[in-house]
């Protein structure tokens, strides 16, 4: 019997309703998988950082090479120089840049604050100009990206020059002597373009290369007094931190840092770099200035709050602006410090040393083609002070055949490295030293002599071996830049800041050491290249037992035994890294691969972590909480954060009790609007093949919060092309993408949960 109407039309408005919704979700699914998805810029090459950094001819860490700057126009720099000291472009034809920018006082004013056109004191302090062409952005908030556009700010303000720019333009044209300069340096004349132009190029050769540090960092050991190379060392110490901030050679790393430097005005506070963008920590943050020629420069800090060098040393000493009444949260870098006042006194005078004007830089033309006054030389008091500090020469030395030394106990180290050449070896007989070691020497092999007391065979604990132990006063164990420097043997034991710090050295060993109690790090190699550390045990350490930081390849960390630490192995905005056969346990967190902004390095890609044991690191945190490792949630096995490449595999996880693995953004840390100076999503890392057992018991922080209880793996989204092949492993999200998974599918899994990872956070 044929079916009725009705029937048929149920039947395909049936076949439609089933029909349509699939075809959306197809078409949904399709849209998700073929949409273009966020990914991190690459960064070249030559913008990366991180590394030795090393000059040419160089073989130690402290002639770092300068950053190659493009040739500067003879005739526009000739020019600017003129117009730099030319009140014609000032609206009133009385001030030139030279009026803030004073080269007898080191090319800024000598106030606290800038002083306006109407004598008003302006908001912040006039900045050196000195080594200017190395910034990558200028005021003191950062809010411009090149000497071009920063010029006109000052140019253009009411409160400073006032410059009417079509008025300043006519002025210029109707001297001819300006006319024929610009004439010969541009091809279109007098505008507003060339001005810019003319007076960055002569900025960008305010250059000052040859002070008495840089002839010493290049080998003449008799450039610096006695005074300024102990200075040196309390500068580059864990203990001050000063060097990782202002680093040479341009002893700034052009980034910015929360202080807590006193308002001027407390009832309206300077916000700095948050008033610009919303960068990491900004609020508060004012970019961190080079501190060549800074004895000249008086008085410091952003608003002029300190008067001389002692005051800055004692604002640093008492751990920032929180001493002072401000409350804020400082850079965790500025913690606090106790010094001597010969240690103080040694400090400044190393600063000192930091000073070189050379005379054609500094010297004021006789006229300028408007006719106007120029500004006359000023007496600067810092300068007697610098004549007296300066070193007088002595022999340098030379080397001969390599030769060994040998120090026994009641003897000094440090003397035996003071008569060690390159190719030279000290050996250090079993005892017990109370001192920091210096070592600035290329070559130099230490061993610390052990005696198989126990006649097992094996060198270990058990063993009599020398002992650097610094009583629970001294900063560092070890503070070596040399390249090709090898460090064996050693036991190192209660030092303030670090047991073993290396700085911008290439070639470094580090072997069968016992570090215990060190605080910051127990072994602390930074810009560096091409590292070996193998058969250390470090426990007791506050920040890292074994890190690696703003390093490149080749790095291998292997064979080591790292317990009772904040974080046992850390490789941190590094490149190339094999980490392999280590026993990692009771720590906080077991090894963390990190890429975090505000560092030299802007990358952290190529690390391999494989075959280590890697359990129960369940002790608490006791980092500094402002730190980013103080914010690692006690129970972590291996952390990836927003590094790239980074592959985990072949390793024993188990019995850590939040995660096992986590690959997160830096976005769990910040909020999702804050613009970061590198990438910030963690891309194609690959976990595969590990062992996983009984991880995720027990969560702490955020994964506790949001209940992610019994996880071996915790991805929070970010970086669609990270592969998870670890099958039947608990997972959040439950389904991961692996590497045979097609990209339209891996990036349409991404979307979805990209949405409800930030829905849930």
């Amino acid at each position: 019997m044929p079916e009725n109407t009705t029937s048929k039309t149920k039947r395909r408005w049936l076949v439609w309703l089933l029909i349509v919704p699939a075809v959306l979700v197809c078409g949904v699914c399709s849209l998700l998988a073929f949409l273009p998805v966020p990914e991190d810029p690459i960064i070249p090459v030559s913008e990366q950082g991180g590394g030795a950094r090393q000059a040419e001819t160089a073989s130690t860490g402290l002639q770092l090479e300068w950053e190659d700057l493009p040739p500067v126009d003879a005739d526009q720099a000739a020019l600017g120089r003129l117009l730099f000291y030319d009140p014609v472009l000032s609206a009133a034809n009385d001030r030139s840049c030279a009026t803030c920018h004073h080269p007898d006082l080191g090319f800024s004013d000598g106030l606290p604050v800038a002083v306006g056109t109407h004598g008003e004191e302006l908001r912040r302090n006039t900045p050196t100009l000195w080594n200017v062409a190395f910034a990558s952005s200028l005021f003191w908030d950062g809010r411009a990206d090149s000497l071009e556009d920063q010029m006109l700010t000052p140019l253009t303000s009411e409160n400073e020059m006032g410059a009417d720019i079509d008025e300043m333009l006519e002025e210029l044209r109707a001297i001819p002597e300006y006319a024929d300069l610009f004439g010969a340096a541009f091809d279109d004349g007098i505008t507003v373009a060339n001005v810019q132009t003319a007076i960055a190029a002569f900025e960008r050769t305010l250059l000052t290369q040859n002070s008495a540090f840089d002839r010493f960092a290049a080998g003449d050991e008799s450039a610096l007094t006695p005074a300024q190379r102990r200075g040196f060392d309390v500068f580059r110490s864990a203990q001050t931190r000063c060097f990782e901030c202002h680093a040479w050679p341009t002893f700034t790393h052009d980034t910015f840092h929360v202080l807590g430097v006193p308002d001027r005005d407390p009832d309206n506070p300077d916000l700095g770099q948050s008033e610009t963008v919303n960068a990491p920590d900004s609020t508060r943050a004012f970019r961190t200035p080079g501190l060549r020629n800074v004895a000249l420069t008086a008085p410091y800090m952003h608003n002029g709050a300190f008067d001389s060098l002692e005051q800055v040393i004692d604002f640093y000493a008492q751990g920032g602006g929180p001493a002072f009444g401000v409350d804020v949260i400082v850079d965790e870098k500025v913690a606090g410090f106790d010094l001597t006042a010969q240690q103080t006194d040694d400090l400044i005078q190393f600063l000192l040393a930091l000073t070189d004007e050379p005379p054609d830089l500094i010297a004021i033309p006789e006229s300028v083609p408007s006719g106007l006054p120029l500004v006359q030389q000023i007496e600067n008091p810092a300068r007697e002070q610098l004549e007296v500090a300066a070193a007088q020469e002595a022999a340098a030395l030379e080397a001969g055949e390599p030769q060994t030394y040998v120090v026994a106990p009641g003897e000094s180290i440090q003397a035996a490295v003071d008569r060690a050449l390159p190719g030279d070896t000290v050996r250090v007989q079993p005892g017990v030293y109370h001192e920091t070691v210096y070592i600035d020497r290329p070559n130099i092999i230490m061993l610390g002599e052990l005696v198989d007391t126990n006649g097992d065979g094996r060198m270990d604990g058990d063993d009599e071996r020398a002992w650097l132990d610094g009583e629970n006063q001294l900063s560092d164990g070890f503070n070596t830049t040399g390249d090709n420097f090898v460090l064996e043997g050693f036991g190192i034991r209660n030092y303030l800041g670090n047991g073993v710090l290396t700085t911008g050295a290439q070639g470094v060993v580090y072997r069968n050491l016992i570090i215990q109690n060190t605080g910051l790090y127990g072994v602390y190699p930074v810009e560096t290249t091409d590292v070996l550390i193998e058969f250390v045990e470090a426990t007791g350490i506050k920040d890292a037992a074994l890190y690696v930081g703003q390093s490149r390849g080749p790095i291998i960390v292997r064979n080591n035994e790292v317990y009772g630490n904040v974080t046992g192995i850390e490789i941190e905005n590094s490149t190339n890294a094999e980490v392999y056969d280590n026993h990692v346990y009771d720590n906080t967190g077991g090894i963390l691969v990190f890429l975090l902004p505000n560092n030299p390095s802007r990358v952290g890609y190529g690390t391999r972590v494989y075959n280590n044991l890697v359990e129960n690191n369940n002790h608490v945190n006791f980092g500094n909480p402002n730190s980013t490792v103080g914010k690692v949630p006690s129970g972590t096995g291996i952390m990836i954060m927003t590094a790239d490449d980074t592959e985990v595999f072949n390793n024993v996880i188990r019995d850590n009790q939040t995660v096992g693995v986590a690959v997160t953004s830096l976005y769990s840390i910040y909020p999702r609007d804050t613009v970061f100076d590198l990438g910030p999503l963690p891309e194609n890392n690959w976990i595969h093949d590990n062992q996983f057992e009984n991880n995720g018991y027990a969560p702490q922080g955020l994964a506790a919060e949001l209940g992610l209880i019994g996880y071996e793996i915790v991805w929070t989204g970010e970086g669609w092309n990270n592969a998870f092949d670890e099958p039947g492993v608990a997972s959040f999200p439950p389904v991961l993408p692996g590497r045979d998974m097609p990209d339209p599918l891996r990036r349409g899994l991404w979307r979805v949960y990209d949405m409800l990872i930030q829905a849930l956070l």
